[in-house]
């Protein structure tokens, strides 16, 4: 049986509570197929049921189990590509020249699910510019959710998961063959530092960055929620460092703080002097 549009006001408490995203009346689909899983491992006959319990009781550890089923995302390997390109062509060659008495760079990929975004960097990085093994390097990928941290960190992917937008070179060199499932290989893995981290809240005590990934999940928070987070990107990020959103979002009437690059095919932003 469906969720009522009580049950499904519970659920849009909870994920604004936990994560300050705001569920539109509407998704009670998604919330379906997202918590149907989450019910039957809870014992739960129904997702109202679910629902109920986690309303009933606040400390439940079901809590955080359906603030993460509402706040995992699609992803893919080298997601919509030109991002990648222009760290290719344009922002890494650049950083590296603005860094070369220094020899350090820090990158910071957020909301990464379950790890395709950082682990794409991370092969362009190796692929393109393998001096940097030689540079300081912090690169940390964070999300909400312990379980997909848990994932990244493994690096273990299906043969649909790495059919999606890896190219077959990459298969080859940077992956080992794992059973029915693919594994990055323990130097790929190695590079990243994946932590949890909730983006409504106050980041860690990071460095600065140079380039930080934030795509695909501003979308999903109040015009509020969005202004202090892109407030504390910007004081987290070094004045000639890039930030990356997704395709359908920008800084445009949020925070007018950010300078807009074209590069090719992709914008990237920039802090204002």
């Amino acid at each position: 049986m469906p969720i009522d549009s009580s049950e499904f006001a519970i659920l849009q408490g909870l994920v604004s509570k936990h994560a300050a995203i705001v569920l539109d009346t509407g998704k009670e689909y998604l919330a379906e197929s997202r918590l149907t899983p989450v019910a039957r491992t809870a014992g739960c006959a129904s997702v109202a049921e679910l629902l109920r319990r986690v309303h009933d009781d606040p400390r439940s550890p079901l809590v955080g189990r359906v603030v993460e089923a509402m706040t995992t995302n699609e992803t893919s390997f080298f997601r919509d590509m030109h991002p990648f390109e222009a760290l290719r062509t344009t922002i890494i060659p650049e950083l590296m020249r603005a860094r070369a008495n220094e020899r350090s760079l820090n990158l910071w990929c957020a909301a990464a699910s379950s790890g395709q975004e950082p682990y794409t960097v991370a092969m362009t990085l190796l692929e393109h510019f393998p001096q940097l093994q030689q540079w300081k390097l912090r690169f940390v990928a964070s999300d909400i959710a312990p379980a997909m941290l848990a994932r990244c960190r493994e690096g273990r992917y299906s043969q649909l998961e790495v059919n999606r937008g890896l190219p077959a070179k990459y298969l080859v060199k940077y992956f080992d063959k794992a059973g029915a499932e693919w594994q990055l290989k323990p130097h790929v893995r190695s590079m990243i530092e994946f932590v949890e981290v909730n983006l409504a809240r106050p980041f860690p005590a990071w460095p600065q960055m140079d380039i930080v990934f934030m795509r695909n999940v501003l979308i999903y928070f109040s015009l509020e929620t969005k202004r202090d987070i892109l407030r504390r990107v910007r004081k987290q990020m070094r004045p000639d460092g890039w930030f990356f959103l997704g395709g359908s979002e920008s800084t445009l009437n949020v925070d007018d703080k950010w300078t807009r690059v074209q590069l090719d095919k992709t914008s990237v932003y920039r802090p204002v002097p």
